[in-house]
């Protein structure tokens, strides 16, 4: 972190800070990252790669939106199992930022199949990624595209820093969207609501909590004002003993 200046530090935290007041969805983090990204590290195409390590295939959220078209699509699954980002994120190398050129010379990666039939059709010559999930089924990645210049040291520092953070998040919001799916089935531990004194009316604001809806909706639904939601919240935070909004989801479903 030696080549970092106050105004990277303060740049991650601004990056951080946005994402995070973005949403609890994926959807959300996602195109917030996305479009931040950019701003902290200068990129042509800012990119969230979903890849099924099963299949081969990936699915990818772009800005510009125009950056990753249908064609590029199509053409980038023919590349997926020698795509050298994917190869060193897709094994156990640990968290952090992988710049293309930190297995491969640019001398030597202009001449290569890859180079000549996916990134020079896209107008891009370097590119860096950072995963924010991976198992034994799935890599999740943000990554960022230029031409004419590779993402230096610094840059890559800057990613480092935040990719701890942003991987936390996605987690968290992958977790509590696979929790709101399972309301089908699951429903919130009433009898243990109870007995930690949570009122009728503050399981009915955790029930539309889990479900997904902003304190705002959550308001409009039971017809009452937005700071009364905040304020039956604030409630159940101190109840349930948590911090977070999906803390207090799964200490109601038990967890």
């Amino acid at each position: 972190m030696s080549t970092m200046r106050e105004r990277d530090w303060r740049a991650c935290f601004e990056l951080l800070q946005t994402v995070l007041e973005a949403g609890d969805s994926v959807d959300a983090l996602a195109r917030a990252a996305v479009n931040a990204l950019p701003m902290l590290v200068v990129a042509e195409i800012s990119n969230l790669w979903m890849c099924d390590l099963r299949n081969g295939q990936r699915q990818s959220l772009a800005m510009p939106e125009a950056g990753i078209g249908a064609e590029n699509r199509v053409c980038f699954n023919s590349y997926f199992r020698t795509h050298s980002l994917l190869q060193f994120h897709a094994d156990p190398h640990g968290p952090g930022a992988y710049r293309l050129s930190d297995g491969l010379l640019f001398s030597r990666f202009c001449h290569s199949e890859l180079y000549n039939g996916y990134f020079r059709r896209g107008g891009t010559d370097y590119a860096v990624s950072l995963p924010v999930y991976v198992d034994d089924a799935t890599l999740v990645s943000f990554v960022l595209n230029r031409r004419d210049r590779d993402f230096s040291e610094r840059e890559r520092n800057m990613l480092d820093l935040v990719g701890g953070p942003l991987s936390r998040m996605y987690r968290q919001a992958r977790a509590l969207e696979q929790l709101r799916a399972s309301l089908v089935t699951l429903a919130p531990d009433v009898q243990g609501l109870h007995a930690r004194g949570v009122t009728p009316r503050e399981t009915e604001v955790l029930r539309w909590l889990a479900a997904g809806k902003t304190d705002r909706e959550i308001a409009a639904i039971l017809g009452c004002s937005y700071r009364t939601v905040q304020k039956h919240l604030q409630r159940l935070y101190i109840k349930l003993g948590v911090e977070t909004r999906t803390a207090a989801v799964l200490r109601a479903l038990g967890g």
